[in-house]
This record gives C-alpha cells, sequence and structure tokens, in this order.
C-alpha cells in the first residue's frame, strides 16, 4: 500500500473541507459621501473621482436645482441651460410673481411687464388700497385719485372723524370743519367734561365755564368732599369752610380716632381731650395689655 499517496489524498481532502467551512466575506461598500456631495452641489464634492454613472447623476441633479431656481427667481438660475419649455415656466413663473407684487402694491411691481388684461386689475387694487386709506384718514392718501362718488364718502368719513375728536376733546379737532349744529353738540359736550372736572374736584376744572346752578352743584360737592377729608383726618382738611353741623361732625369723628389712638398708645393720642368715661376705657385697655403680657414675661428664664 502506497503510504505517502494516501497521506497527500488525506491532506488534500481536509484542505477542502477547511476552504468550504470558512465563510465568504463581502467586499466593503465603496464610500458614497462624495457622490452624495456632488449630487447636492456641495462644496466638498471631487468631480475627478466620479464613474460615469456618478456623473450622469450629479447632472441631472445640478440641472434640475437650476430650474428650481430659474422657477423660484433665484440668484443663482441660469436661463442658458433651460430647455425651451423650462425657460417657456420660468417665464410664466417670473409673471406670476411679478403680477402678484403688483396687485398688493409692492415696491418691486414692475408693470411694464402686464399685459392689458392684467395692468387694468392692479390698476383697480391700487385704487382700491388708495381709497381705503382716504377713508381711514391715512397720511398717504392720495384724494387726487378719487372719483367723484369716492371723494364724497371720504369727506363725509373725514367729518366724522373730525366731529368725534372734537366731542372727545381732543388737540386734533378741527372747529372750523363743524357744522353749526355739530359745533353746538361739541360746546355742550365740552361743559358737561368741565362739569364732571369741577364735581370731583380736579385742578383743570374751568369755574368760569360753568352755569348758576352748576356752579351751587360744584360747591355742594366740595363741602362734601371737605367733610369726609376733615371726618377722615386728612391733611387736606379745610375745618374753615365747614358749617356748624359739619364741623360737629369732624368733632365727633376726631374725639373717636383721639380715644383709639389713645387705646393702643400711639403717640397721635391727646389725652387732655378725654372725657373720664374715655380715660376710664384706655386704662381698661392699657390694663388688658398688661395682663396679656405678664404670662408671657414671667415664662421667660
Amino acid at each position: 500500500m502506497n503510504h505517502p499517496a494516501t497521506l497527500a489524498l488525506g491532506l488534500l481532502g481536509l484542505s477542502g473541507v477547511v476552504l468550504v467551512g470558512q465563510p465568504k466575506t463581502k467586499p466593503a461598500a465603496p464610500d458614497q459621501t462624495n457622490v452624495l456631495n456632488c449630487v447636492k452641489g456641495l462644496s466638498g464634492c471631487d468631480i475627478s473621482v466620479l464613474s460615469p454613472n456618478d456623473i450622469k447623476q450629479v447632472s441631472e441633479s445640478s440641472r434640475k436645482r437650476n430650474l428650481d431656481y430659474c422657477l423660484q427667481g433665484g440668484t443663482l438660475c441660469d436661463p442658458t441651460r433651460l430647455t425651451a419649455t423650462e425657460s417657456k415656466a420660468a417665464q410664466s413663473a417670473r409673471y406670476r410673481r411679478n403680477l402678484d407684487k403688483c396687485l398688493t402694491g409692492s415696491p418691486t411691481c414692475e408693470p411694464l411687464l402686464l399685459d392689458a388684461k392684467d395692468a387694468a386689475a392692479v390698476h383697480t387694487a391700487a385704487a382700491q388700497r388708495n381709497y381705503d386709506k382716504c377713508l381711514n384718514g391715512s397720511a398717504t392718501c392720495d384724494t387726487v385719485r378719487l372719483s367723484v362718488g369716492q371723494n364724497k364718502v371720504v369727506q363725509a368719513a373725514t367729518a366724522r372723524r373730525n366731529l368725534e375728536r372734537c366731542t372727545d376733546g381732543s388737540p386734533s379737532c378741527d372747529p372750523l370743519r363743524l357744522t353749526a349744529s355739530e359745533a353746538a353738540g361739541v360746546r355742550a359736550a365740552t361743559q358737561r367734561r368741565n362739569l364732571e372736572r369741577c364735581l370731583d374736584g380736579l385742578s383743570n376744572c374751568d369755574p368760569m365755564d360753568l352755569s348758576e346752578t352748576e356752579v351751587k352743584s360744584v360747591r355742594v360737592a366740595a363741602q362734601r368732599r371737605n367733610r369726609a377729608n376733615c371726618e377722615q383726618g386728612l391733611a387736606n382738611c379745610q375745618p374753615i369752610e365747614l358749617g356748624a353741623s359739619d364741623l360737629e361732625a369732624a368733632r365727633s369723628a376726631f374725639q373717636i380716632r383721639n380715644v383709639e389712638a389713645c387705646k393702643r398708645g400711639l403717640p397721635s393720642c391727646d389725652p387732655s381731650l378725654l372725657t373720664g368715661p374715655e380715660m376710664a376705657a384706655v386704662t381698661a385697655a392699657f390694663q388688658q395689655r398688661r395682663n396679656r403680657q405678664r404670662p408671657q414675661q414671667q415664662a421667660k428664664p
């Protein structure tokens, strides 16, 4: 028996088994980062390493981006790269954008690019905007562009706003634009406001503009306020202006406040004004406080 030959065949068979048992490793996928950069038009693109298929994909993506730029009116648009159909679509998109600007009154509108129908629509929209401005009293209103009917409506709205300002006492009121009846109504509103200020004791009251009846009402209101101030012990009390009954009420209120101040031991207390019963009440109040404080003092070590 030929042992060397048998041994060689066995080794070959064993190596075959070993080779069959080993898993096949997949080849590493090529790096697509550069391709993606080129497709997206990024600055990191290296065209020199692209395959023919990659170059085709990058070229198609570049053409599509350029078409989007042109359709959107972007500054990166290159119209020389457009086909006839694409150029027509870009021109239509540009026309629509310009029409929208003109209809909304944009300063970047190019009216010379509009056809007759759209130019008429833009003119109508501009006239309506001007009419609205005039109705609202805008400073940018151009009255020359108003029609006869629009001018009448605008004049009425302007007169109505002026009447409201005059009635409210606004400094922007133009009294010369008021009719006789409007002036009378404004005068009455002014007198009412002045009367309310006088009744409230405000400093911008004009007593010379009051009637005799209003003067009496204002005096009564002033006396009522002064009495309340005196009864509350306020600094703006004018005791000389009090009548006998009001002065007595103010004294009674002061006496009550003085008793309370004395009971609480406040510095505003005037013990010389206390009556006998009041002094007894003050003494009782002090005694009660001492009784409450004594247990607390005894509890301290």
